[in-house]
């Protein structure tokens, strides 16, 4: 029984290697998999050192740095922007060549050394599993939405201020669910779909140097006085990273809403608003998940927001069909869960396409 238990284990090592063909570029569908189980099984607990944070910790300080650079006492909008450049240059660079060594040495590792090898799979999944965040999405999300349930409106709003920039000490009930159901469409696609596309894309690599984009977006791609110049790079950077795969969430979104509603109109009607409205959003990629989640559960998006005092009239996104947000808060979570699994299955499908092709 040890020599057949050792033999599986050696054949299963070698088909992952065979999978990744030993490019730091490629991935296989396998490894993919276990890494997306990882992600709903353990999410991102505080103990696990995380790329994003290593990320976020070398993003303040590379900033501090940058601010130190002055010409005279004149504040240049040019030098701002090209001080974002370079923070950008850096830190997506840096990601993504130290991302490329690590996997590359973890794939020298010799078939000999069965512990080492194991391990560096192991080290492998992990780290492809911290590109992608179902869970953290999911319980972040239900964590708002049970305060609201439990009328515990201040915590509710508490735990709303963690995932989006808004202000949230003034929000009702139905505000706060609402920003939730908006927060859960746009990070489906930021931290979800988009991570997906791109390890199908370049592998691990390039998902962490998305990863790095998104970072970057999230702590200084701001228009406010602080970073309206030196976040700019960061902005569109993220813009771009973000067109393709912010379309393909739209569009599982309406896919998804067929599995959980099980009516072709409502998938209808999510398509045709994210049609309608998707470009109506202030970005030009958080509006097409959102317009989709917005058909999809029949509710009206967008509107009037405050950011630090400031309010910002936004435009409406999709029609009201029911006035029962906390039903549709839950469907929307039950949305995002078929959407992630529709995200996985098609990736790996497309891996194992390009492993035969």
């Amino acid at each position: 029984f040890y020599k057949q238990d050792h033999r599986a284990m050696t054949d299963f090592l070698q088909y992952l290697r065979f999978g990744i063909q030993d490019s730091a570029f490629s991935l296989p569908p396998v490894l993919l998999m276990l890494a997306f189980l990882l992600d709903l099984a353990i999410g991102d607990p505080r103990w696990l050192p995380h790329p994003v944070r290593i990320m976020g910790s070398a993003i303040s300080r590379t900033e501090i740095y940058l601010r130190k650079w002055k010409v005279g006492s004149k504040k240049w909008e040019a030098l701002e922007k090209f001080k974002g450049i370079f923070l950008v240059t850096t830190i997506v660079g840096m990601t993504f060549i130290v991302t490329w060594f690590i996997v590359h040495i973890l794939l020298s590792i010799s078939p000999t050394s069965r512990f080492l090898l194991l391990a560096s799979y192991v080290l492998l999944i992990y780290l492809t599993s911290t590109t992608i965040a179902v869970r953290e999405l999911i319980n972040s999300a239900r964590a708002v939405i049970e305060a609201v349930t439990n009328s515990n409106i201040e915590f509710a709003r508490e735990r709303l201020s963690i995932i989006v920039g808004r202000d949230t000490h003034a929000l009702t009930e139905k505000e706060i669910l609402k920003a939730t159901m908006e927060s859960l469409a746009e990070n489906l696609s930021d931290g979800v779909i988009a991570p997906i596309f791109y390890l199908i894309v370049g592998g691990l690599p390039l998902a962490m140097a998305y990863k790095a984009i998104n970072t970057l977006d999230s702590m200084v791609g701001y228009k406010n006085d602080k970073y309206i110049h030196f976040g700019w790079a960061a902005a569109r950077l993220d813009d771009i990273a973000n067109y393709i795969p912010a379309r393909i969430t739209g569009f599982f979104i309406a896919v998804a809403s067929f599995l959980v509603f099980r009516s072709l109109f409502i998938v209808h009607s999510s398509l045709f608003t994210m049609l309608r409205d998707g470009r109506k959003h202030l970005s030009p990629n958080s509006g097409m998940p959102e317009a989709a989640m917005a058909g999809a559960l029949g509710i009206r998006m967008g509107g009037p927001s405050a950011y630090g005092g400031i309010v910002i009239e936004k435009p409406y996104i999709g029609n009201v069909r029911t006035e029962d947000y906390s039903r549709a808060s839950e469907q929307a979570i039950a949305i995002v869960k078929a959407s992630s699994v529709l995200g996985i299955a098609t990736a790996i499908a497309v891996l194992f396409l390009k492993g035969g092709a």
